[in-house]
């Protein structure tokens, strides 16, 4: 184990103080630039409606870590300095609770579902989303789904995140399960994700290889660990299939299965997914300064408040026959929308360019 992975595994142990687990409700690692300063003071600078006063309290509580120790308001905070800000994990009712939400079910038979998911739904409850899930919803439509050693996700096969539309795969029984299971891990399956991300990607066709990992500065985001350190190995293939200049249309095809794996691919390789607001791309990242142009992408990011990915299409054997299953998606409405302002951006760009227009601030 390298020194990185043991800081990682120590600071990620579970926290008891009087009795009560704790969670990591924010995190702070000290830029290798900062000066030594009180830690309260820096707590205050870093943290937006954060007082010495609080600050101090909290420390009072117990719920200030450096490096994994508790630590003081006076304490002189140093460059590497790990900083954890945690709290009391609720104590939910484990129990999954049925919910007659609608889902938009696109196979069924006796040995699994598979579901078209919205964007917005979470798929089982977690901390802060115990109810509306997708897990919630299933649970109303079909009974028994089988155990998987959490009773919040009964049949799960595989997830999505939160603002990922596209197929999803669910078992019915235990058997379906465990192959439907095995067939993602032997890598058998066939996924296929269609994106948008920023900037005009070199070649066409490409494989991003590098292990994923948790990122150290900040627990919600996944990064890219090139090196192989840390983290588990990941390959993300894709291939072009529109340009738009300053954005590009492409297809993923997963070859291993990594949470937030092609967010964190493509933001590793400088083109982060459009309007993905946890991997930076929910900012101007391309093309001109002009105001036109900037107004033009923040209605495309209107057009759709999310990242644009899709899970498009899945592929597997099935667990009862070894028949050959393959299913396919129509992109989200969203999708299909902010696709179309592409086209239409760069067919009249191109016209204008044809032209002999010179491009000004009101052209844009």
């Amino acid at each position: 184990m390298t020194k990185m992975e043991e800081k990682e595994e120590e600071l990620s142990k579970p926290i008891h103080i009087d009795g009560e687990d704790m969670f990591e409700h924010h995190r702070i690692v000290v830029d290798d630039s900062q000066v030594m300063m009180r830690l309260d003071k820096f707590l205050t600078n870093q943290m937006a409606n954060m007082t010495r006063n609080k600050a101090q309290k909290a420390m009072d509580k117990g719920l200030v870590r450096v490096n994994g120790e508790q630590a003081k308001a006076s304490y002189k905070i140093k460059p590497g300095d790990v900083i954890l800000i945690v709290q009391a994990f609720p104590k939910p009712d484990k129990k999954l609770i049925p919910e007659n939400i609608p889902v938009d079910i696109v196979h069924e038979d006796d040995q699994f579902v598979l579901v078209n998911k919205a964007a917005g739904m979470v798929v089982h409850p977690s901390y802060g989303h115990f109810t509306g899930t997708l897990m919630n919803a299933l649970a109303y439509h079909i009974e028994n789904l089988p155990d998987t050693g959490d009773e919040t996700r009964p049949g799960l096969v595989h997830r999505l995140d939160k603002n990922t539309t596209g197929i999803m795969l669910v078992a019915k029984n235990e058997v379906a399960l465990v192959h439907l299971q095995k067939q993602f891990f032997e890598r058998t399956t066939y996924r296929r994700y269609h994106a948008l991300v920023w900037g005009d990607l070199k070649e066409d066709e490409g494989t991003i290889t590098g292990n994923i990992g948790r990122s150290l500065k900040n627990r919600k985001m996944m990064t890219v660990f090139p090196d192989g350190d840390y983290g588990k190995h990941a390959v993300t293939h894709y291939k072009v299939l529109e340009r738009f200049g300053y954005v590009t249309y492409v297809e993923c095809r997963l070859e291993t299965g990594r949470t937030h794996q092609i967010r964190a691919h493509f933001k590793y390789l400088g083109h982060p997914l459009f309007n993905d607001d946890e991997y930076g791309g929910d900012r101007v990242l391309k093309g001109t300064t002009f105001s036109k142009y900037k107004q033009f992408i923040h209605n495309c990011f209107k057009t759709i408040p999310r990242h644009v990915l899709h899970a498009k299409a899945l592929g597997f054997n099935h667990p009862a026959t070894e028949e050959w299953f393959q299913f396919d998606s129509e992109l989200p409405q969203d999708f299909q929308n902010v696709l179309e302002r592409w086209r239409n951006y760069t067919t009249q760009r191109l016209l204008k360019e044809g032209n002999g227009i010179v491009l000004d601030d009101d052209d844009e």
